[in-house]
């Protein structure tokens, strides 16, 4: 077997972990689906390279309102690797206690908001204390983590707790400890990750049930869809829609700040 058809089975063994957990996907997707019916937003937060993940949530083609992407350059700016802006301090901040209320404190969050935070480990600070602080806000918290990769790691809370003691649902991307899935002869380090294809297939097929669910309610989706599916004017009014729909959505979240 060759490296790359290596990782292709591994994927395959992910997905199948994935799909073993189609209950909790269901789950998940009826809480967000009561948020976004509510008219409220279901929070996605992820830092460093689970920003992956969030960003598949909401917006791209295939995806529709009612999810706030919490995204922080200071947690995920990759690309300069050193130097102003690089790697050392991103995660050197990952690991700062008091960020995350910090984060929170922009937004006017309250039920029935709900939550999804994803971390391939669940032990970084900042993650751990998102989900928290969703739960003080009595939001029902969903975590996606790799289970094995997390029961692997040491946590970096003080306290040592993880993520996932601050779920109300946890959903595992199958991930072996350490994320990188394949070996190659004469390396002694594994290579090739497996959580972005893991989260983003979680992501997905939550996003596939919520979308079921808004349309048999009499909701459907705004989503945003290739005009060489709908045509460039149906794309461009499906476009428009959407992003005016989340702006409405979100300007709630700062109407009231401090008040």
């Amino acid at each position: 077997m060759t490296p790359s058809e290596d990782y292709l089975d591994k994927c395959s063994q992910l997905l199948e972990t994935i799909r073993a957990q189609a209950e909790s996907i269901q789950a998940a997707a009826d809480i967000f689906t009561e948020s976004i019916l509510a008219g409220r937003m279901v929070h996605v937060f992820g830092s460093g390279h689970s920003r992956i993940p969030v960003e598949e949530m909401w917006p791209r083609y295939g995806s529709f309102p009612g999810f706030n992407p919490i995204v922080e350059l200071s947690l995920t700016f990759h690309n300069l690797v050193v130097g102003a802006n690089g790697q050392r301090q991103a995660m050197f901040l990952e690991n700062v206690s008091g960020l995350a209320e910090r984060i929170l404190r922009n937004f006017d969050i309250s039920p029935p908001d709900s939550a999804l935070v994803i971390s391939s480990s669940g032990c970084n600070i900042v993650p751990i204390e998102i989900a928290e602080g969703f739960q003080k806000r009595n939001l029902k918290v969903v975590t996606v983590i790799g289970k094995q990769h997390s029961e692997a790691s040491n946590s970096k809370d003080p306290r040592g707790k993880k993520m996932q003691d601050f779920s109300d649902i946890v959903l595992d991307t199958g991930i072996p400890p350490g994320d990188a899935m394949v070996y190659v002869d004469g390396l002694d380090t594994p290579v090739s990750p497996g959580s972005s294809v893991g989260s983003c297939a979680i992501i997905n097929a939550i996003k596939a049930e919520v979308a079921a669910r808004l349309t048999a309610a009499g909701q459907p989706p705004k989503v945003l869809t290739g005009s060489c599916i709908v045509g460039t004017e149906r794309a461009t009014e499906l476009f428009e829609a959407a992003y005016d729909e989340h702006g409405r959505r979100i300007s709630q979240y700062y109407s009231r700040l401090g008040l």
